[in-house]
Order: structure tokens, then sequence, then C-alpha cells
């Protein structure tokens, strides 16, 4: 029976080419060394999920699979919320059940660093990390703001007035001004043939959405005030 299922085991995770190991599989609550979990390293920019219980070892396979990633020169992008993941940048320490372990599942514990990179918003903890307007776009920004149909069109018409006239939507600053100039100011008369007249009531709701959004302490800006999550990047 058990050479069934390392043979099972097997040739169901037997990649061509280069691959990372997850482990090897249990058979009536035993680990089986011989039967190795392994995929290939061109499947891993599919979509997967790692599920399971509280203290089960999600972050811990997380680690794994990462650490393996950056052995291959692959680089990897995690967000890393509560600092979980950071130790990667420092070399453990080794014990006994970490050796039983390792050798277990076929992959011998060996304490070792890897190079990261942190990502912040704010700068502080790591490299500032800043995404502008721009890059936003007009439709993911509409879904921010929760704009209806009307609004996520005004909303569309600024990006491609901006985007026809050279000019930079770096923060909500900027975006706010060219709203209020294109709907109210010197620009209404201008856009009104070729991109359509703003209604004040549309240009009104947008600019409450975006100080709405300012007030609960979220904001694309060259300024970032509070650090909300921590990225790590696995060289």
């Amino acid at each position: 029976m058990k050479e069934a299922f390392i043979e099972r085991i097997t040739t169901s995770y037997n990649p061509k080419g280069d691959f990372i190991q997850l482990g090897s599989g249990i058979l009536e609550g035993e680990v089986v060394t011989e039967a190795q979990v392994k995929l290939a390293l061109k499947m891993m920019n599919r979509h997967g999920l790692i599920a399971g219980a509280t203290g089960t070892g999600k972050t811990r396979t997380l680690q794994l699979i990462a650490e393996q990633l950056s052995d291959k020169g692959v680089p990897v992008f995690m967000l890393d919320v509560k600092g979980d993941l950071s130790g990667l940048a420092e070399e453990g320490t080794t014990n006994d059940a970490l050796i039983e372990r390792g050798n277990a599942v076929g992959i011998p514990f060996v304490p070792t660093s890897f190079p990261i990179e942190i990502f912040s918003l704010t700068g502080k903890l790591g490299a500032p990390m800043r995404l502008t307007v721009e890059d936003f776009g007009p439709v993911m920004l509409s879904r921010i703001l929760d704009l209806n149909d009307t609004q996520s069109g005004v909303l569309s018409v600024l990006f491609k007035y901006a985007q026809d006239n050279s000019l930079p939507l770096v923060d909500f600053d900027d975006l706010k001004k060219l709203l209020s100039y294109l709907a109210d100011g010197p620009g209404a008369t201008e856009i009104k043939e070729d991109y359509g007249k703003i209604s004040s009531a549309s240009s009104g709701a947008i600019l409450r959405k975006i100080v709405a959004i300012e007030q609960q302490g979220v904001a694309i800006s060259s300024e970032k005030k509070n650090s909300i999550f921590r990225i790590f990047l696995v060289k």
C-alpha cells in the first residue's frame, strides 16, 4: 500500500523542468518522505489558495514557497499586514523539531537568510510606495469613489482631457482643480463641443465623494501620513 501511494504521488506531482517542493504526502497519519509533492516552476504564475485554520501552517507554507522561488531567482511580491513574513530577512535558529520535520518531508532545514526589499506607504519602514491618480485610471477610481454611471462618465472625461493636453494627474488636488476648471471655470466652454458639458450636479457629487474618502484617511498624494501595510519583495 505504501509503495502504491508513493508511486501515485510521484506520478501526479512529477513536473518536467524546474520545480519547487511543497513537502511530502501523508498516509494514515505518517509522512511518507519519498512521496514528494513538486510544483512546476512555470505554474507558479497561476492562481492558488492556501487555506486552513489558525496555526495549521499557512504562513510557513507561504514562506517555504517564497524561499524556494528566491533560490530559483524568481522575485516574489507579498503583502505582509502583520509582519509575519519579515523573518525571511534573518537567518533562523535550528532545533531538533525543525530538523526532524525537514528530514520527514524531504527538505532538510538549513538556517538561511533571504534578500528582501521593504516597501511602505510612508517610506519610514522602507522604500516609499506611491500611486498617482493617473495610475488608478478612471474605471478603478470610479469604483473606489462609488460613482454612478453619469459621474463615472464625467471622470472619464477628466482623464481624457488630461491625457489629450499632457496634464499630469498626480493627486486628488490635481483632480479637484481640473474638475473645477472644466465644470465651472474657463474650461467649461472649451470642452463643450469635443467632450460634452459637465453639470454642476455631477461635479459637486464627485467632489463630495473625493472629500469623503479623504476624510477617511485615504489619500493619493506625494506625502503619506499613515502606513497601511508592509510589503516584502524577495529577490
